[in-house]
C-alpha cells in the first residue's frame, strides 16, 4: 500500500525566528519518496513556512485520513500561548502575543492522528523552544499520542541575534540520501550522533515510549538482553486496533457499533459526561466523518461541546473548541439543506459562546445560514 509523507517546515518570520526551518526542505525533498515514507510508493506534501493554522490542519488531516503507513518530517519552533500555556508551533506570522491565534497546537496532531492503527505512523520533528517553553517542556515532555512513534530532538534557544540550522532533520535527511532507511530507532540515534554537543547545548531527545531526556553516550550493546518481566498469559485486545482495521476495511457500521458499545461500558463505568465516554463520543464523531456521515457527525461534535461546557469546562478549553471547530467543519459538507438550517442554529448558538481561533467564525455561521433560508 503507498504510503504519505508530510513534509513540514515552519519559523516566524522577523526577528522573532529561532531556526531556518526551510532551508532542510531542499535536502528532504532530494530523497527518494519510497526511501522518506519505507514503502514502495508514497505520496509526499510539502508545506513550507505556512502562513494559517488552519492551512496545515487542513494538509495533516488529509495525511492522517489517506490509508497506509504516514511519516512526519516537522522542523520549526515552538511557543506557549499566553492563555492556557500550550505547546504551539510558530508560523510565519506567529509572535509571542499572537501565538494563541496563529501557531498550530500541538494538541492538533496528537488528536488528528489518535485514529490512525497503530504502528503506522512516525514523526521525527527537529523544534527549537525559546527559553519559557523549553523550561515548560522539561517538566511537560511533547508527545504525539499513543498511535505515533515519535522520534528527534528539542532545542535550547540559540544565542540572541543568530538563527539556528535543523542539524538534527539536515542529518536525517543526508542518511536516508544514501538511498538505504535503516530501521527507525538506528536513523534516529545515527542523526543524534552527528549533532550531539553543538555549540555546547544540550538537546531534549524525544523517543518512543519514554520522556524527554538529554542524549546520552553510546554505550556497547550488551550480548543478551536482560530476562522480561512476567507478562499475563492474554492480553486484552485494544479496541482502538479493532476500529481502525475496520474503517480501513470500509466496514463503517462495524466500527460505530464497536465504538459505541465501548461508551455504553463507559457510561455505566465511569457515568455521563466522564472523560471515559466524551472519548468514546469523539471517536463515533469521527467514524461518522469517515463513513461520509457529515450530518451525524456534526450533531455528534455539537453534543460533545455542550457536554463538556455543561460539566463546566471553559469555553476557551482545547477540547471545547476543538469540539466547535470540527461541528462547524463537517457542518460546511452537509448538503440536505434542512438539516443544515437545524444544526446551523445549534452552532450558531455555540459559536456565541465558542468564537475558537479562526476569525469570523460565527459571521460565517450566520451568513450561511442567510443562504440557506433561500433554499427549499
Amino acid at each position: 500500500m503507498p504510503g504519505t509523507v508530510l513534509l513540514l517546515a515552519a519559523s516566524p518570520v522577523g526577528k522573532g525566528c529561532l531556526v531556518d526551518a526551510a532551508s532542510v526542505l531542499p535536502v528532504l525533498a532530494a530523497v527518494s519518496p519510497a526511501v522518506l515514507s519505507g514503502t514502495d510508493t508514497a505520496n509526499v506534501v510539502e508545506l513550507a513556512d505556512p502562513l494559517e493554522p488552519q492551512a496545515v490542519l487542513t494538509r495533516l488531516r488529509a495525511a492522517a485520513t489517506a490509508p497506509g503507513p504516514l511519516t512526519v518530517f516537522m522542523t520549526g519552533q515552538l511557543q506557549l500561548d499566553r492563555r492556557q500555556r500550550l505547546p504551539h508551533l510558530a508560523l510565519a506570522r506567529t509572535t509571542p502575543a499572537t501565538v494563541r491565534y496563529t501557531a498550530f497546537p500541538w494538541h492538533w496532531i496528537t488528536e488528528e492522528l489518535r485514529l490512525r492503527p497503530p504502528g503506522t505512523t512516525t514523526l521525527f520533528v527537529d523544534l527549537h523552544a525559546d527559553a519559557e517553553t523549553w523550561d515548560h517542556l522539561t517538566a511537560h515532555p511533547l508527545t504525539a499520542g499513543p498511535s505515533a512513534a515519535l522520534y528527534g530532538r528539542i532545542a535550547p534557544p540559540p544565542p540572541r541575534r543568530t538563527v539556528a540550522a535543523p542539524a538534527y532533520m539536515r542529518a536525517v535527511a543526508t542518511i536516508l540520501r544514501s538511498g538505504w532507511r535503516p530501521p527507525l530507532p538506528q536513523l534516529h540515534q545515527q542523526a543524534l550522533t552527528r549533532v550531539m554537543g553543538e555549540d555546547g547545548r544540550t538537546d531534549l531527545v524525544l523517543t518512543p515510549g519514554t520522556p524527554a531526556v538529554p542524549p546520552q553516550p553510546s554505550t556497547p550493546t550488551p550480548t543478551a538482553p536482560p530476562p522480561l518481566p512476567a507478562q499475563p498469559p492474554v492480553a486484552p485486545a485494544d479496541p482502538h486496533e479493532s476500529i481502525s482495521a475496520a474503517v480501513q476495511a470500509g466496514r463503517h457500521g462495524e466500527a460505530a457499533g464497536l465504538a459505541g458499545q465501548q461508551e455504553q461500558a463507559a457510561l455505566r463505568t465511569h457515568g455521563p459526561a466522564s472523560e471515559q465516554v466524551l472519548h468514546w463520543m469523539e471517536v463515533r464523531a469521527d467514524l461518522a466523518m469517515f463513513a461520509g456521515d457529515p450530518v451525524l457527525s456534526c450533531r455528534t461534535w455539537l453534543t460533545i461541546a455542550t457536554t463538556r461546557m455543561n460539566a463546566g469546562q471553559a469555553p476557551d478549553s482545547p477540547a471545547v473548541e476543538s469540539a466547535v471547530d470540527r461541528a462547524h467543519h463537517q457542518w460546511g459538507r452537509i448538503d440536505d439543506a434542512a438539516r443544515a438550517r437545524e444544526l446551523g442554529l445549534l452552532l450558531a448558538e455555540l459559536r456565541g459562546w465558542v468564537p475558537g481561533r479562526r476569525e469570523g467564525a460565527l459571521d460565517h455561521v450566520q451568513q450561511h445560514l442567510r443562504q440557506l433560508q433561500t433554499q427549499g
